[in-house]
């Protein structure tokens, strides 16, 4: 029997798509990783910013905004699936203990050994329209998911680099260098990937 401990887990880590990786979805991409568990992987891709601010998604499901502060936040392409659903990376916000559950959110996903949750009910965004929720958000539409092995099998063909994820850059970095500054935490940059890297 395969000894399980040796499975890696990279919930709480960054994917960073090698340059050979031209999949549309994931090419220069960088994916945080929500979940990864021995049934499949599941993560949001935070450095692919689509044409809609925070401000455009809440007129489009009938929400004022209360935050001044993300009125101009672009919401990201979080990934291939689900592309017009909205999840929100954010803050862990506890629930006031009478409802029995550990967020304060119908449907949250406690990102493991972190202070982050990811939730896909529509009361995370009820919460910031009346000017409260939790601080830090990061919205997208869609996720990106890979089934059991998938994710494994794509790391051994070099199609990304792995790294502990940092929140500075998840919530504090300006979309366009997180590519970069995702890389930096390997003492990376990218032209040291080039394809064409190392062959005289």
């Amino acid at each position: 029997m395969a000894d399980d401990s040796a499975r890696i887990n990279l919930t709480h880590h960054f994917l960073i798509a090698m340059p050979g990786l031209s999949d549309e979805s994931f090419a220069r991409s960088v994916v945080y990783m929500c979940e990864h568990s021995d049934r499949g992987a599941l993560g949001l891709v935070i450095n692919k910013p689509s044409d809609l601010e925070v401000a455009d998604l809440f007129q489009k499901v009938d929400l004022p905004l209360g935050r001044e502060d993300l009125r101009h936040l672009p919401v990201l392409q979080g990934g291939p699936v689900h592309t017009e659903r909205g999840f929100v990376l954010h803050d862990k916000v506890e629930a006031d203990g009478e409802s029995g559950r550990e967020s304060a959110y119908a449907s949250t996903l406690n990102i493991q050994e972190t202070g982050l949750g990811m939730t896909t009910s529509k009361d995370v965004l009820e919460a910031i329209s009346t000017g409260a929720g939790p601080k830090r958000v990061l919205v997208t539409l869609g996720y990106s998911a890979w089934a059991q092995g998938q994710l494994e099998s794509e790391i051994a063909e070099n199609s990304w680099l792995t790294v502990q994820a940092d929140d500075a850059i998840l919530f504090d970095t300006p979309i366009d260098k997180r590519y970069d500054k995702a890389l930096s935490l390997l003492g990376l940059q990218a032209w040291m990937l080039s394809p064409d890297a190392g062959h005289a």
